[in-house]
């Protein structure tokens, strides 16, 4: 995740070597809600999903146990919330 002062970029590494990479970039006004699920004692990863205007499908990712989920959720309320 790289968070700019307008819009939000999404890299997915891809791959057994990582070289391969899809990049979104999504302007923060087009974001119109986002979802954040902790983990759990028997769900070890958090996920997040970050619902466009106009696409039903949300961008999904999926975060480690130990990952800082509740400091991306912070991010981006902020820019989404300016």
């Amino acid at each position: 995740f790289i968070f700019t002062e307008k819009r939000l970029i999404l890299i997915d590494k891809q791959g057994i070597t990582g070289h391969k990479a899809q990049y979104h970039t999504i302007p923060y006004k087009s974001i119109s809600h986002f979802s954040v699920e902790t983990a759990g004692t028997f769900d070890m990863d958090a996920e997040l999903k970050i619902y466009i205007s106009g696409n039903m499908t949300p961008f999904q990712r999926e975060f480690k146990k130990g990952a800082d989920i509740k400091g991306v959720q912070k991010m981006l309320a902020h820019f989404i919330l300016k």
